[in-house]
């Protein structure tokens, strides 16, 4: 169990409820069922995606004893490929069916859509001829569905309609998760140029890929402030004043952003993790705020 609780890598699994937590906060009303069912889908399609790319990096050699940070189920050799792969095949499963329930309860063929975009891009981001983990399009699809869609399809299967609350909390927890995986792909720089893994951090260089994470986290609590300003002038295009809570956040980002400038090897799986803890900090301030704009 211990094996597979570490292959679900579940210090990243932030990275998918919360943007769940935070569009529920910022829909009226709150539907219980069909946020346990968001979780489900969130958790299933994140701990998929991870089972995935460990199955495919493992068979392309892509993951090797040289990479840093937690082992890989395949290359270590801790799980076969074959078991990996059935994993990963079960977690999108109970994805799918949750995202069903939730489709016949609101708009099935706009959440039939997207959830069937989510489910391509879960594979073929480490997987098929031409993985678009590989040609530096990660970024950009993480910071759609584990930011945006994550966070508005939350919003939406409880109202269905999408606040501009969640529109601008999505691209907040967004950019956050883009930095995560920014820090997670610097330090792998040097195991995946040597495999021919061209994420965008291989093809920016050192230098760049850390003013690239420093302006991501910037750009994320700037978005914040844009958004109440954007309040200020129409209630209904803005983010609500309770969301400058989510600056706070900026406290524990302070660390792991005067570590990016000069950390190497493993001392980046510092910034790793002190970025999914800005992460989950800002969500949480983020949602605690959308609640407090109901009942102040």
């Amino acid at each position: 169990m211990n094996v597979w609780l570490t292959g679900a890598r579940p210090r990243t699994l932030g990275a998918g409820v919360v943007p769940v937590l935070v569009g529920a906060a910022a829909a009226d009303p709150f539907i219980p069922w069909r946020f346990v069912a968001a979780l489900i889908v969130a958790l299933g399609l994140q701990v998929g995606v991870n089972y995935a790319n460990d199955f495919f990096d493992g068979i392309r050699g892509v993951d090797t004893p040289a990479r840093l940070g937690p082992p890989r189920l395949v290359a270590s050799g801790a799980a076969s490929p074959r078991a990996v792969l059935v994993a990963a095949l079960v977690a999108i499963g109970a994805a799918g069916f949750a995202g069903l329930a939730l489709a016949l309860a609101t708009e099935p063929v706009l959440i039939l859509l997207v959830g069937a975009l989510a489910l391509v891009a879960t594979f073929a981001y480490s997987g098929g001829p031409r993985p678009y983990a590989g040609l530096g399009l990660g970024e950009v699809m993480v910071f759609l569905f584990f930011g945006l869609m994550a966070t508005c399809g939350t919003a939406f299967v409880m109202e269905e309609r999408v606040p501009a609350a969640a529109w601008w909390c999505g691209s907040v927890l967004g950019l956050l998760a883009v930095a995560v995986l920014v820090a997670n792909n610097l330090r792998d720089i040097p195991t995946d140029a040597a495999t021919g893994k061209r994420t965008l951090a291989v093809r920016l260089g050192v230098a760049r890929t850390r003013t690239f994470y420093r302006a991501c986290v910037v750009a994320a609590f700037a978005t914040i402030v844009i958004g109440v300003f954007a309040y200020l002038v129409d209630e209904q295009i803005g983010l609500t004043q309770w969301g400058l809570l989510g600056l706070v956040g900026w406290v524990p980002a302070i660390r792991p952003m005067e570590a990016v400038g000069t950390s190497t090897g493993a001392e980046l799986i510092g910034v790793l993790t002190g970025t999914a803890a800005v992460h989950a900090t800002t969500g949480a301030l983020l949602a605690i705020g959308l609640v407090l704009v109901r009942v102040a």
